[in-house]
Parts: C-alpha cells; sequence; structure tokens
C-alpha cells in the first residue's frame, strides 16, 4: 500500500491532489500538511511514507530549502514539487536538488495522474510544455556541487545547519535538538568540512542560497 503526503498551503488545492492521487492509487494512505513543520511531523510520524507533494512557496519552505531539509532528513522518501510558477531556472535547480519531478498547478487532472504515476514508477517528470524549455535552461555548476556537498551532509548535521542559517546559537541548538552543546561543536566542524566553508555565516550564506522569492507575493 503506498502512503503520500500532500504539503500544500491551500485546502482546495489539496482536495484536488488527492482526488487525482485517488485516480491512480484508490488505496493509498494519503496524510495532508500546510507548512514544513507539518510536513516534518508527519514524515516523523510516518517513516516509510513513499512520495510527498510539495509545495515550492509553502510556509516554511523558502523555496528550495525545504526540498533539501526532507532530501537531507528522509533520504527514503521520493519528493516531487508542486507549483504555480514555471520558471524553467528554477524547475532545473530543483531537480539538482533532488526533485523526482515538477508538477505545475494549472496541470489538468491527467496530466497531474500522469505525473504521478511517473514519479511513484521512479521516473522524473516534467509537465511536457516544459520539458524544451527546461533543456535549454542554462544549468548552474555550483547548484551541482552546493547539492552534492549537502547531500553529504548527515540528517542531525542538516538539522544543526538549517538552525545555524536561522542565527541560532549553538546552546539554542543544542537545547532544540535535545544534544549536547559540544555534539553541536562536533557537527558544526564537520558540516565547515564537508560544505567547504570556514565559519557559521558562509555556511548560512550557502544554505540560504536555495531561497527563492514568491512571485505571488511580490505581486
Amino acid at each position: 500500500m503506498h502512503r503520500l503526503l500532500i504539503a500544500d498551503d491551500h485546502p482546495l488545492y489539496r482536495l484536488a491532489l488527492t482526488q487525482a492521487v485517488r485516480g491512480v492509487l484508490p488505496d493509498a494512505v494519503i496524510a495532508e500538511a500546510e507548512d514544513m513543520p507539518g510536513v516534518h511531523a508527519a514524515l516523523a510520524a510516518a517513516p516509510d511514507t513513499d512520495l510527498v507533494l510539495l509545495d515550492l512557496h509553502m510556509p516554511g519552505s523558502h523555496g528550495l530549502m525545504g526540498l533539501a531539509s526532507l532530501r537531507a532528513e528522509h533520504p527514503g522518501v521520493a519528493v516531487a514539487m508542486i507549483s504555480a510558477h514555471e520558471d524553467p531556472v528554477t524547475i532545473r535547480r530543483a531537480l539538482a536538488y533532488g526533485a523526482a519531478g515538477y508538477l505545475t498547478k494549472r496541470a489538468d487532472l491527467s496530466e497531474l495522474q500522469a505525473g504521478l504515476r511517473a514519479v511513484l514508477a521512479c521516473e522524473e517528470w516534467l509537465p511536457p510544455a516544459l520539458r524544451e524549455p527546461v533543456a535549454r535552461a542554462a544549468a548552474d555548476p555550483g547548484d551541482r556541487e552546493t547539492a552534492a556537498r549537502l547531500a553529504s551532509l548527515s540528517p542531525q548535521q542538516f538539522k544543526v545547519l538549517a538552525r545555524v542559517a536561522e542565527g541560532r546559537l549553538n546552546k539554542q541548538i543544542a537545547d532544540e535538538l535535545g544534544i549536547q552543546e559540544r555534539t553541536v561543536k562536533a557537527h558544526m566542524s564537520a558540516i565547515f568540512e564537508k560544505l567547504g566553508v570556514r565559519n557559521r555565516t558562509q555556511a548560512g550564506v550557502l544554505l540560504g542560497s536555495l531561497a527563492l522569492a514568491d512571485p505571488a507575493r511580490e505581486a
């Protein structure tokens, strides 16, 4: 039996995605989340989840940072991005950071279901109309290198890095994660080495480079 998590802050779109999933997997177990803390809580409760359908600009996701956190902390769970925005460069970046596919919110039911079938079959999915523009979009070699470096972090190291990027101090990180401060320091040393950075500021900037502005909120 397949288990999916639909992560989007719009209830009506979550309902539409649920209906699309039911058309492909009538017996699937479907959970929902409306923000990134909810996503992490749902995956902690059901680590055997097969697929997350993640809204690119869901609250707390900060663009590709949400994707990177899921790939680091739950590497066995596939993540497909969902967005109303179809910028080819953004899509290329999402694939570089480990997205299994990219679904657009203007897709009709048949296209959504085709994308779901492909991703569940471990095939990369892009909407047909976007495949050529994405192929033409210039890939940033820096994204591939950053993705590889982030992928080298352990789940706990990524949790520490995410809190460093938010400006937390070692003691605060230790308290939040329930570990000793010296363990945080050890993680920081490993993070610096794996990311090829020298200090906390550089580490935070590297992770922050994954953030994307939401065009809908800027309009």
